[in-house]
């Protein structure tokens, strides 16, 4: 199985994640202290998981989901491989491998993700 956190604040209007079963493991609503530029102070997080068949096709759809703008991003990983997501763009790299996690956290940077948002598991 593939786990995962989605921000429902991350998705743009008019988005939909079709065809791919998730279960969602947690539902939750945090204030964050330190939001970026353009990001709410509340957010609505969504853990979830899936077949980890679906993982680069749930990647892909993710990709075209997400808000463009804002500085956003969704993470899951499945046993061997970690996934950053962004507006067009995915990041896939083994769990662990330093560099393909400072590639992704370069280019989060570069589309606005604050630093202390940089901070996806494994």
């Amino acid at each position: 199985m593939l786990q995962g956190v989605l921000i429902a604040e991350s998705l743009r209007v008019g988005a939909q994640l079709t065809g791919i079963p998730l279960q969602i493991t947690k539902l939750s609503r945090v204030e964050m202290t330190d939001p970026g530029d353009h990001q709410p102070r509340h957010w609505t997080l969504l853990e979830f998981s899936a077949e980890e068949s679906a993982a680069q096709r749930l990647a892909d759809q993710l990709s075209s989901c997400l808000a463009s703008s804002g500085g956003w991003y969704a993470d899951f990983h499945t046993a061997d491989d970690t996934f950053v997501i962004f507006a067009n763009k995915v990041f896939r790299y083994p769990r662990g491998q330093a560099e393909g996690r400072s590639e992704a956290q370069q280019y989060g940077r570069s589309v606005g993700v604050p630093e202390p948002q940089l901070d996806w598991q494994v």
